[in-house]
């Protein structure tokens, strides 16, 4: 089963997240032909939102939606994946930068807390993504977020499940650069994230390459 149902999302997004989680780990694999209405059963909702879902992951390139030959998974492959988190590194660096430059004393203690947050959280994955949110919103720049969202999506929400031992490396990357942060190294920071960025798309990438035709079956391999 999966876990669809999250509070403080729509139907919608809902059903866009779990779909494109199932693309972005190759669980759908590209030729994949997807019926609406067993999606529909699958996760208990009416067909609207997740024909709205769908036409937002045809928006976003992971799907084909066509009038007569329905909905095809376009896929995602290893080079795709790479790519993906190298437009994130980008700008998640740049949020880095401003953010160092731009932060007031309230602002770093509030990101110390979420980082030390998310070591301790039961869902690391809500907690990091608190961290970066606030990290984000730090650079003081509303176009960058507009990007940042489009772009962060990307990233498979089943990530730290896939690869946990990731977990522990994003902790730590999380203080090395809180503290170039606090010493107002605005350069130390831009590559401390973008590499933090860049290093969770070539393990994914790999990963996804390990698999006959970069298809994700079941768990992450140990």
């Amino acid at each position: 089963m999966s876990d669809f149902n999250r509070i403080g999302e729509t139907v919608r997004s809902r059903a866009a997240r779990e779909l494109r989680d199932r693309i972005l780990t190759g669980r759908l694999p590209s030729g994949t032909r997807l019926d609406l209405d067993e999606i529909t059963r699958e996760f208990g909702t009416s067909r609207t939102p997740v024909r709205e879902a769908l036409l937002e992951l045809s928006y976003e390139g992971l799907v084909a939606v066509a009038p007569r030959s329905g909905i095809t998974v376009l896929g995602i492959s290893p080079d795709d994946a790479v790519d993906s988190f190298a437009v994130l590194a980008a700008l998640s660096g740049k949020a880095a930068e401003w953010a160092t430059a731009r932060l007031v004393p309230d602002e770093l203690a509030e990101l110390h807390l979420l980082a030390g947050a998310v070591e301790e959280a039961a869902d690391v994955v809500a907690a990091n993504w608190r961290f970066h949110r606030a990290l984000n919103r730090a650079a003081g720049s509303r176009r960058l977020l507009v990007h940042l969202r489009h772009a962060v999506r990307s990233v498979p929400s089943s990530y730290f499940q896939l690869f946990p031992a990731q977990e522990e490396r994003s902790r730590d990357e999380h203080a090395a650069l809180l503290a170039a942060m606090a010493r107002g190294d605005a350069a130390a920071a831009r590559a401390m994230a973008e590499d933090h960025v860049l290093q969770a798309g070539e393990t994914l990438g790999d990963w996804l390459s390990g698999r006959p035709d970069g298809a994700v079956h079941g768990s992450a391999p140990g």
